[in-house]
């Protein structure tokens, strides 16, 4: 039985979700930080106005990213979801803190993020 072209992407898409999802190291899983973080991607990939929800969400994160493996974690589902998703604008992905009023992230949003030094 052959997989059509149509659902090659969005079967690919599923099962990327649901290995990040299965990374829960910490108290913080992949598909919170995905979840809340869906918002964000118009202005990652697009720029222009940050949306409020995407604020909230970046925000959300912050503040239950407490521990070190929280702060890993969230990394890490950042840095493979990065590099899972075509066109993102990283100087956009990089304003996106400071546009929400958060300060003091440990790690830059990319697939290049060393995860093991944030603390």
């Amino acid at each position: 039985m052959a997989i059509s072209r149509k659902l090659v992407k969005p079967l690919s898409l599923l099962l990327l979700y649901i290995v990040i999802a299965a990374r829960a190291d910490a108290a913080i899983t992949c598909s919170t930080v995905l979840n809340g973080l869906i918002p964000c991607l118009s202005f990652v990939v697009n720029g222009g106005k940050v949306p409020p929800t995407c604020c909230r969400g970046i925000k959300s994160l912050y503040g239950v990213a407490k521990t070190t493996k929280d702060r890993q974690s969230v990394c890490s589902c950042l840095k493979i979801a990065s590099s899972s998703v075509s066109g993102i604008n990283f100087k956009n992905a990089a304003a996106l803190p400071g546009k929400c009023g958060v300060k003091n992230i440990p790690f830059k949003i990319s697939p290049k993020a060393d995860c093991s030094k944030v603390k």
